[in-house]
């Protein structure tokens, strides 16, 4: 659900009402950073502090970042510190605090579960996200955009405020060992403040084949509690087609049968999965029970509903789209800097336009995509082929990488009013990502209703 799109408010609202509400744990960090810049006008992050566990660790975050009436509309954010392999105290701090906010606040009122997602490719936050959101009481975390086999046992040692590793990938490095972020949450521990009880979340894994499942029962070397089975329909990142790249005339890439999951082999295993990507309606849920899977993952119509995190004349936009058979995502093989096909709904002023993505000065003031890779002195380097393209290439990229590449950091913040404010006073534009059922958005709305909510979604799908 991108960034902030499926906030603390909407999966609240889907947990109050007995479903699973899951909260999107990209780039957490410089969403509370921003939103405390604002003036959190609402109070809500606020009123989740002061139920932090460790108060000196948010004292800190307060005194630096939250400006009371917030920041003047002109004015830009203050730079992000981006993450690199040297670990940062301060940056683990605010990943600590702003998951522990957004799952605080999901749970707040209610005693049902909530789960948060995280993105594989964006690997140097996990540690410090993953502690934060078990500190709230993340009931389950789910990983997608990757394989990630080191998960379990990272959650294992957090739930138990012990040290844990995660290894990054770096290109062109060859001993794993050398590539390893380490964290430990005694460090974080204030003296004097009492230690909570935490328990481990469940983990469920996105796949896109019952061949990576096996894998990561094999190699993760604890519990995995289920799977999330997206087909290439779904929004988001999906997975590169298996086989030769073969591509529709506009430039789509064409998925085929091996790239249906084996729901078979899948129920042979014996662990609930659930199945993702245009499973927004009674028919798609009933035939996926029938399948044997456990439930449904639903993310575009609840990221069009009034509780979500996307700004709501952006969202009423494409609503209305939709409504007029305008409504069209397109399957960007290019657009993502992880190399993953990304999906793009049309929208006038969004980096769908092409006239605006060109106008658009590249630049990498987020870098939570960027790639990390092994200079030939011996030490880190950091690349996005979504950056300058001088930049790219000095640092060994190729002008063919930099093509198309849209910068989905900047973009995806654009989406919930939370975008850069560049120096002529314009905000960074949005790129909103849907799956296909976004064209069937008018089970939910009409032209003259627009507006629906998570639990209108919910009764539809129930029947």
């Amino acid at each position: 659900m991108g960034v902030g799109v499926s906030n603390w408010r909407l999966a609240q609202a889907v947990s109050r009402i007995g479903q699973l509400g899951i909260v999107s744990g990209t780039g957490l960090d410089q969403v509370l950073a921003r939103r405390l810049q604002d003036g959190d006008l609402g109070g809500e992050v606020r009123r989740a502090l002061a139920h932090f566990p460790f108060p000196q660790m948010a004292q800190r975050i307060m005194d630096a970042l939250f400006i009371p009436g917030g920041k003047a509309p002109d004015a830009p954010y203050k730079p992000a510190e981006k993450q690199v392999m040297k670990s940062s105290a301060w940056r683990d701090e605010l990943c600590i605090v702003s998951n522990f906010v957004e799952v605080f606040l999901a749970r707040e009122g209610h005693s049902n579960p909530v789960g948060i997602n995280y993105l594989e490719k964006i690997q140097m936050p996990h540690l410090a996200s993953a502690y934060g959101a078990v500190l709230a009481g993340a009931a389950v975390v789910i990983v997608g955009a990757g394989i990630p086999v080191e998960f379990p046992r990272m959650l294992d040692a957090l739930s138990k405020h012990e040290a844990a590793t995660y290894t990054i990938h770096v290109h062109g490095a060859v001993p794993e060992t050398d590539c390893r972020r380490v964290f430990d949450p005694s460090q974080f521990i204030e003296a004097g403040a009492p230690v909570p009880v935490l328990e481990r979340p469940n983990f469920l894994p996105i796949i896109s084949a019952d061949s990576l499942a096996t894998m990561m029962l094999r190699r993760s070397g604890s519990t995995v509690e289920g799977f999330v089975i997206e087909g290439p329909l779904a929004g988001g990142h999906n997975a590169p087609p298996r086989g030769q790249l073969k591509l529709t005339e506009d430039g789509q890439p064409i998925y085929g049968q091996r790239d249906v999951v084996n729901l078979e082999a899948m129920r042979k295993i014996g662990l609930p999965f659930f199945l993702g990507g245009a499973y927004g309606s009674p028919e798609a849920l009933r035939a996926a029970l029938a399948d044997g899977a456990a439930g449904v993952q639903v993310g575009t119509p609840f990221a069009l509903c009034v509780e979500s995190g996307m700004e709501a004349e952006m969202r009423r936009a494409l609503i209305r789209r939709a409504l007029a058979g305008k409504g069209r995502v397109f399957t960007d093989r290019l657009a993502s800097p992880t190399g993953f096909p990304f999906k793009v709904a049309d929208l006038e002023g969004t980096l769908s336009e092409a006239s605006v993505f060109e106008a658009r000065r590249r630049i990498c003031d987020l870098g939570y995509l960027r790639e990390v890779y092994l200079k030939g002195d011996g030490t880190f380097g950091y690349r996005c082929p979504a950056e300058p393209v001088e930049a790219f290439v000095a640092k060994g990229g190729t002008i063919e990488e930099t093509v198309g590449r849209k910068c989905i950091c900047n973009g995806l913040f654009g989406n919930i009013g939370l975008g850069q404010v560049l120096a002529d006073g314009t905000r960074e534009p949005g790129i909103v990502t849907l799956g296909d059922d976004y064209l069937n958005i008018g089970r939910f709305c009409t032209p003259e209703k627009m507006d629906y909510t998570a639990a209108d979604v919910v009764r539809h799908l129930l029947g």
